[in-house]
């Protein structure tokens, strides 16, 4: 029961802590410069000064009733308590309301269609990363100080060191084609090929693959570092501890001591990432959505900030928001299933 109030209280907080956050960034969103209003009088003062032959556009006058009938369309004429009650429950956090730059589709159909993108690549990207770092962190423990150890920490340093978009750019460069003197290995860019529902399963899968390569890639190289390391230092604590020489002085070998003891809890603080990664693989990264021209959930809030189209930068923020939040959650309950001896009864 301690437990199951410790996460109801916990999934309560969610509540108070989204609407925070939404309302602070949607105030931002209301009264930055550069909004949908001013964008939409920049356009009728561009139409206008071309119309009459004027070479600047400031020159046509936008009336009063005019700006009134445009902040009326978009919803400024309102409150901003009301505008973002409006947001809120009218349109499903956003969801229903119509992008100011796809004036023919809402928010959710814009998240839908980009959505399995950015979760294709985020879930690939999240198993790979735990997949190889965890043994990875694990065989740099046990062989603590040797060459492999020595060897292995150079070079996951030294592609920490390198940004994941950089890094992006770097394997484009030599395997995409993009140069003469490199390789042409694999596709500049883009989720598929345009003709991949003509091809075959089989074709489908290595069209599939050929175009998620060098992404993922740069997906595993932003977490690769940091879990491998954790991993490796989270086991060497462990190992130092006294119920590790207590098994080992009874007779015990230090890889029963390893497995059926110490892994399990070095694994404890892994499990703190899944929070933040959660976020990562529903909103996707921004800058390798760039570099590959992959369209998803990064890639469309980086469009919706750059053409102040706030409707869908606060749809996409409603959602990661909520995975984040959620995730948070998850990763405290994964702790208890690793190990069910924590107890929340400190927290109230």
């Amino acid at each position: 029961m301690e437990r199951l109030s410790y996460f109801i209280r916990r999934l309560l907080l969610v509540i108070p802590t989204f609407l925070g956050i939404t309302f602070l960034v949607f105030a931002l969103t209301q009264f930055v410069p550069g909004g949908p209003v001013e964008q939409r009088i920049a356009q009728m003062r561009g139409m206008g000064s071309g119309e009459s032959g004027h070479g600047n556009g400031s020159s046509v006058s936008i009336t009063e009733d005019q700006r009134k009938a445009i902040e009326r369309e978009f919803g400024f004429d309102k409150p901003f308590v009301i505008r973002y009650t409006n947001w809120l429950f009218r349109d499903a956090m956003g969801m229903n309301a119509y992008s100011y730059k796809y004036n023919n589709k809402t928010v959710w159909q814009l998240i839908t269609e980009r959505f399995p993108v950015s979760l294709t690549f985020g879930i690939t990207g999240f198993v790979l990363t735990y997949l190889i770092c965890i043994p990875l962190g694990i065989v740099k423990a046990l062989r603590n100080g040797s060459s492999f150890d020595v060897l292995s920490s150079v070079v996951v340093l030294v592609l920490y060191a390198i940004p994941a978009f950089a890094f992006g750019m770097i394997l484009k460069t030599l395997f995409s084609g993009t140069s003469d003197q490199f390789y042409d290995w694999f596709p500049i860019g883009g989720f598929r090929s345009e003709n991949w529902n003509d091809l075959s399963w089989w074709e489908q899968v290595k069209d599939q693959t050929h175009h998620m390569f060098l992404p993922v890639l740069c997906y595993v190289i932003g977490n690769f570092a940091v879990l491998t390391i954790l991993m490796k230092n989270s086991l060497l604590d462990q190992i130092a501890q006294d119920y590790v020489r207590t098994v080992l002085a009874k007779g015990g070998t230090m890889r029963r001591a390893v497995w059926l003891h110490a892994l399990r809890n070095a694994i404890i603080p892994i499990v703190t990432g899944i929070g933040g990664i959660l976020s990562i693989m529903f909103a996707g990264s921004v800058l390798i959505e760039r570099v590959f021209a992959i369209n998803g959930i990064g890639l469309l809030t980086l469009d919706a900030i750059v053409g102040r189209d706030y409707m869908v930068f606060m749809g996409t923020l409603a959602l990661t928001a909520i995975v984040g939040l959620v995730g948070r959650v998850l990763s405290d309950f994964c702790y208890v299933l690793v190990d069910p001896r924590i107890s929340f009864g400190g927290e109230s």
